[in-house]
């Protein structure tokens, strides 16, 4: 069972480095170990190199709900996880969710965004809830954040705290491609259309039970191993 989980691992790996995200390889590989691992991803890389395609790949692929995070400097907690709003023809409050209940989330430009807002994501990354109003809400299962940072432009940005930089397991960047490559997608423009037609491969299943039936996760570091071994 494992190396049939290895197998389709790596066979949608080697598709999206291969077809959809060409010259990004190791940042594919990187957000792979991140998802079967359970932790999270910091890109840290000059905008325009792909950070937004790469996320949207990985979901739509995958068969995963996607959602996205633009920070700015008054951006609320609220705007992440979601609010009560209050229902009239009902006479009570009902829980809207915020992006944060997805499968995957891209949080860009996350050192824009005021402490008191980052660390709305505290719990969330850790824990895998979020907690409003009192009440503790789960979710989803797999859970990837992928969050961005421009290293170059730092005015007007609040730095990440070492607690919150804790929660991520990986933190990499892109890179610009190769010059072949450059010259292929200035030919053949964006696909950002062409992914909303990926074949999914819902790995979401072959992932869920495994997780179930290990408890500890302990068989998460044999598959991660065998990804990256020829």
């Amino acid at each position: 069972m494992q190396s049939a989980t290895r197998d389709k691992i790596v066979s949608v790996v080697d598709t999206l480095s291969l077809r959809y995200l060409k010259g990004k390889a190791h940042a594919v590989r990187l957000c792979f170990v991140a998802l079967l691992s359970g932790g999270h991803v910091l890109l840290e890389d000059i905008p325009g190199l792909g950070k937004t395609t790469l996320a949207l790949v990985l979901a739509n692929s995958m068969g995963l709900s996607f959602g996205r995070i633009q920070c700015t400097s008054d951006l609320l907690p609220s705007d992440i996880t979601g609010l009560s709003i209050f229902n009239r023809e009902l006479n009570s409050f009902h829980f809207i969710n915020g992006p944060v209940f997805n499968n995957i989330l891209l949080v860009d430009e996350i050192n824009r965004a005021m402490p008191k807002t980052q660390s709305a994501l505290l719990e969330a990354m850790e824990e895998r809830r979020v907690t409003v109003e009192g009440v503790t809400y789960q979710l989803p299962e797999p859970f990837l954040v992928i969050a961005t940072q421009n290293p170059v432009e730092q005015v007007g940005t609040y730095p990440l705290p070492e607690s919150q930089l804790d929660r991520f397991i990986i933190r990499t960047g892109i890179g610009y491609p190769p010059e072949d490559m450059e010259k292929s997608i200035i030919r053949y423009g964006s696909l950002r259309d062409e992914i909303r037609t990926i074949q999914q491969c819902s790995l979401k299943r072959i992932l869920l039970p495994h997780r179930e039936k290990s408890g500890n996760e302990s068989i998460w570091p044999i598959i991660l191993l065998a990804i990256f071994l020829p």
